[in-house]
């Protein structure tokens, strides 16, 4: 089935300002010194060689991208590959993992940075800060995160061409005797021992370049993706290996290479050389704003990865929802809970190895996808086309292996942990949701309990277990209960109560044997039970909480009017307290069988639960229609009414297990709800219209909404309003949640 997708915003210039702002992290101010003091001058080529190995997985990366231009980058490709289970939600896990730990970790350089022009700063507070607050800006819209990146990544760009402008032009800056001052430490080195140093510079500084992965993650969201996405990752590789090799060849040719090797103020060092005054505070704010890049896109890279994987099932469905930005909010906010703690309890030194490793393992696991795409779907469209192949492939998976050989042994002692309790968690967390479903469809086919339909007239009962009888025909061990109040007022004697109880049973008796051949026909158990109360919904009530199998209530609407006006409106009372389901059918010539019904679908659980019952009624013969309606106020363009169906879709996949071929689906902009949905219903024929309670039932002057009132006075067919029971927890959550989404 279709999913929802979010909202293409992202333009070329803010692609590649995510790429190469991303990458450009406060890695290259530490990297230079540590590069320097394994490799010396040759630093300069390990940093370009590095660049070099990475394009391989950048060409992949271009290709896998623009074949599933969706949210979810490494995951996507792995999970089309290699199937949608357990290696997807290792690699999409561990890759939203590492995303999340590494904003963290970068939150806290940022803190760290900023420190040093104010001694006194708070670094956790701050850190956490800048998570809330970037975490604000992404539900806002992936726009203002791109246009954030742009801004930064602007000022990143502008002053690293400075400091390489002024490195090479300045009095004190590039010197080739002290470039090459450090070449004599190595000169007595063998080959092998040069090779091994060149390696281990090398692999050192991969993970500063994968950066343009954000790309990927977020391609769902980029305009052109055939066109940006390629671009997008390439330039912002090539931007990201022209400035570290130039950097660096600055830094090694005006710091001395005793003052260098492993330095971690390297950049400032050599800036306090050719650009006085003013060149190691530029350097040092240069620091912060790179932190807040990394933030920024790893953030943005976390939030999509988690996304993906609840819109696939395997993660907890609610991170899925979106914001009426198109924005996945619930992801944002789990990876902002997460990331604050990760800042708040000080593991970064532990994570940044795991963030290192994790996305060592995401890219190898996203290069082997790429052959095996090739084969298994040879002609789907590739709008990039990897020059090469399968030379990339070969290259990327060497450089992988190249890199976890001379890995940190503790960054690989703690991926494996890792992984081994994501495996532990899948497997148990398949195997509940396994057995849940099996539970879900064996009780949806075993039935039990009772549906309650309260009539006291013939006429109404008829119609009521009609209905009743159509939603629950498939279900074994499911019986219809005609339930009816005797009311006995306060004013009566007690001897007076046995016979009105005993005189309304011999009514309630003839009623049944009225409805009983309905029922019968669709071989539907039905029994009639009576019950005294002063008022008609203490008794439902009542009834209720005493019997825990009653599964649904049904209620007939009056024809008289004045039996729905208030004060003391019984349907009003039943539909807002009944701890149970509640549907209240208005009947106009209700067939047997219902072939077409009209569900207008907003959203909450009474749309769900008005699609499931409509599928509950066409189930029995599957030759009924059921239309499900989704309306947009004032003008929509084609994406909006796109992503409005897709909605229908998601509230219908998660009521309905078997949605067969008897649903349809109509998106229409309209200025007037109620006036479509009476267009439709007078134009399309329906037996009957299902549509949920709106939340102003709460409302003390309307009964289940203005649009339901509404149409429940003027639709020509017969009508069903129903509510699902929600705690009032829930109810409070559910409005917050669509105080967000709205």
């Amino acid at each position: 089935m279709a999913k929802r997708k979010l909202k293409r915003q992202l333009s070329l210039l803010q692609v590649i300002m995510l790429g190469t702002a991303g990458t450009i992290a406060a890695e290259i101010f530490v990297l230079t010194g540590h590069v320097a003091k394994i490799a010396g001058p040759e630093s300069v080529l390990a940093l370009a060689l590095g660049g070099l190995l990475t394009l391989s997985i950048a060409l992949n990366y271009c290709e896998l991208a623009t074949t599933f231009p969706v949210t979810g980058g490494a995951m996507t490709y792995v999970g089309e590959a290699f199937g949608k289970g357990w290696l997807m939600y290792l690699v999409g896990s561990l890759d939203c993992l590492s995303s999340t730990f590494y904003a963290a970790l970068s939150a806290v350089g940022f803190a760290i940075s900023l420190s040093i022009f104010i001694p006194s700063l708070p670094i956790v507070p701050v850190a956490i800060a800048v998570i809330v607050v970037i975490g604000a800006m992404h539900i806002r819209g992936v726009s203002s995160a791109g246009n954030l990146q742009v801004i930064l990544g602007a000022f990143l760009l502008l002053v690293f061409g400075i400091f390489i402008f002024k490195g090479f032009f300045s009095e004190g800056g590039f010197n080739m005797e002290t470039f090459l001052s450090g070449r004599q430490v190595f000169d007595n080195q063998s080959a092998i021992a040069h090779m091994g140093r060149m390696l281990s510079a090398i692999a050192l500084a991969y993970n500063a370049y994968v950066g343009f992965e954000v790309i990927a993650d977020d391609a769902e969201e980029i305009t052109e993706p055939s066109r940006n996405i390629p671009i997008g990752i390439l330039v912002s590789l090539l931007l990201t290996t022209l400035i570290y090799s130039t950097v660096t060849m600055v830094t090694v040719g005006t710091v001395p290479f005793t003052e260098l090797a492993g330095s971690e103020t390297a950049l400032t060092d050599a800036a306090s050389r050719f650009w006085p005054n003013i060149g190691v505070s530029v350097m040092g704010i240069t620091g912060i704003i790179a932190t807040l890049t990394s933030v920024n896109s790893a953030m943005l890279s976390a939030t999509r990865e988690a996304f993906s994987l609840s819109r696939d099932r395997v993660w907890p469905r609610s991170f899925s929802r979106l914001s009426q930005w198109r924005t996945p909010w619930v992801a944002v906010i789990m990876v902002v809970i997460v990331s604050a703690l990760v800042a708040a309890i000080g593991l970064v030194d532990f994570l940044s190895f795991l963030s290192s490793a994790g996305y060592m393992f995401v890219l190898f696991w996203a290069t082997l996808a790429m052959p095996r795409l090739r084969k298994k779907f040879p002609d789907i469209e590739r709008p990039f086309k990897v020059p090469l192949y399968p030379f990339t492939v070969i290259a990327a998976a060497l450089a992988g292996v190249l890199i976890i050989s001379f890995a940190n042994p503790r960054a690989l002692l703690f991926l494996g942990g890792v992984l081994a309790i994501l495996s532990v968690a899948y497997f148990i967390s398949k195997q509940i949701r396994t057995q849940q479903d099996l539970n879900a469809r064996l009780e949806s086919q075993e039935g039990g309990g009772r549906v309650l339909i309260a009539a006291k007239k013939v006429s109404t009962a008829r119609s009521l277990t009609n209905l009743a009888a159509q939603l629950v025909n498939q279900q074994e061990d499911t019986a219809v209960c005609l339930f009816t109040v005797v009311k006995t007022p306060i004013s009566l004697g007690n001897t007076d109560v046995p016979a009105l109880v005993e005189a309304k049973k011999e009514e309630q008796h003839k009623m049944l044997e009225a409805i009983s051949p309905i029922a019968m026909d669709r071989n539907v158990p039905i029994y009639a039970k009576l019950k005294a109360a002063t008022r008609v919904e203490e008794g439902i009530f009542s009834e209720l909480s005493r019997h825990k199998d009653v599964n649904l209530v049904i209620l007939g609407y009056p024809q008289e009017h004045a039996k729905v006006e208030f004060p003391n409106n019984i349907l009003k009372e039943v539909m807002m307290m009944a701890n149970r389901n509640v549907a209240v059918l208005r009947d106009r010539g209700l067939p047997n069988p219902i072939r077409r019904i009209l569900v207008p679908v907003g959203g909450g659980p009474n749309a769900g639960l008005a699609l499931q019952m409509a599928r509950d009624i066409t189930l029995p013969s599957n030759k009924g229609e059921i239309v499900a309606l989704r309306l947009v106020r004032g003008e929509a363009d084609e994406e909006r009414l796109e992503d409005e169906e897709l909605q229908v879709h998601e509230i219908l996949e998660q009521e309905v297990a078997d949605i067969g071929n008897v649903f349809q689906f109509k998106v229409q902009t309209t200025d007037s709800i109620a006036d479509a949905i009476l267009a439709e219903c007078r134009e399309g024929n329906y037996d009957l219209i299902i549509i949920g309670a709106a939340e102003e039932i709460l409302a003390p002057d309307q009964i289940f909404g203005k649009l339901d009132d509404y149409l429940m006075e003027v639709v020509p067919c017969s009508m069903m309003v129903v509510r699902r029971y929600q705690t009032g927890g829930a109810l409070w959550m559910r409005k917050q949640i669509k105080r967000i989404e709205q």
